[in-house]
């Protein structure tokens, strides 16, 4: 089955060739395309798409605006949503990530990287620009404004490898790789820790590494 995307960015030209790319796609689907915030909310509310891929800058409603409304705290049923920008900015990419979103991503990261988010997010992972990851994460644990909540039940010492590997951007399957062990049993121990950490996602589950100083950026 096909993994239906809206896309929405007020650039034609740009909105053009991202849905050119995902349309090149076998297993993704264009469903829809928004050219500002307030039509891709109205699409993306109405269609539900697996995943919605939106500009960060646009009129009407930002795509950090259309996220927090899509995918915030308190969201029933919260959208994939991955965010795409030419502005490596870390008040952007915090905003983002705040507001719920999946991935962040730069407009020259590049086609394969693009798919790679868009598969990422609706398979309930998160991918994030490499080279924004670590420092982004870091900004974040600088600035985090209260004491992160503690879980009530504490992390197993295996739940704590995969916690400081998904806070280095490892997917499972490289996860599985590097500890020795099943997919099956990563995506045990990631809903583990989503579960003990209130988390939506596991971005939200990075942040929370960081910000409880669990990894430190490099």
């Amino acid at each position: 089955m096909s993994i239906r995307v809206v896309v929405a960015d007020d650039q034609d030209l740009v909105r053009t060739g991202l849905v050119m790319i995902l349309g090149a796609q076998p297993d993704l689907e264009v469903v829809g395309e928004a050219a500002d915030g307030l039509a891709a909310l109205d699409l993306a509310t109405r269609l539900r798409p697996d995943v919605l891929l939106v500009d960060i800058r646009m009129p009407g409603l930002d795509g950090v605006e259309v996220t927090r409304r899509l995918a915030g705290p308190g969201v029933t049923g919260p959208m994939a949503v991955v965010v795409i920008t030419t502005f490596d900015l870390d008040e952007y990419v915090l905003g983002a990530l705040r507001a719920g979103a999946r991935g962040f991503l730069l407009k020259g990261a590049g086609p394969e990287l693009l798919v790679q988010a868009i598969h990422a997010a609706a398979n309930g992972d998160a991918l994030i620009a490499p080279n924004v990851t670590r420092r982004l994460l870091a900004t974040f644990a600088d600035q985090a404004p209260v004491v992160p909540v503690q879980p009530v039940d504490p992390l197993t010492g295996r739940e704590e490898e995969v916690l400081a590997l998904v806070a280095r951007g490892r997917t499972n399957a490289e996860i599985a790789i590097e500890l020795f062990v099943g997919l099956s049993t990563v995506k045990t121990h990631v809903a583990s820790l989503m579960s003990k950490l209130g988390a939506r996602n596991r971005v939200e589950i990075a942040m929370w590494a960081y910000d409880t100083r669990r990894v430190r950026a490099d």
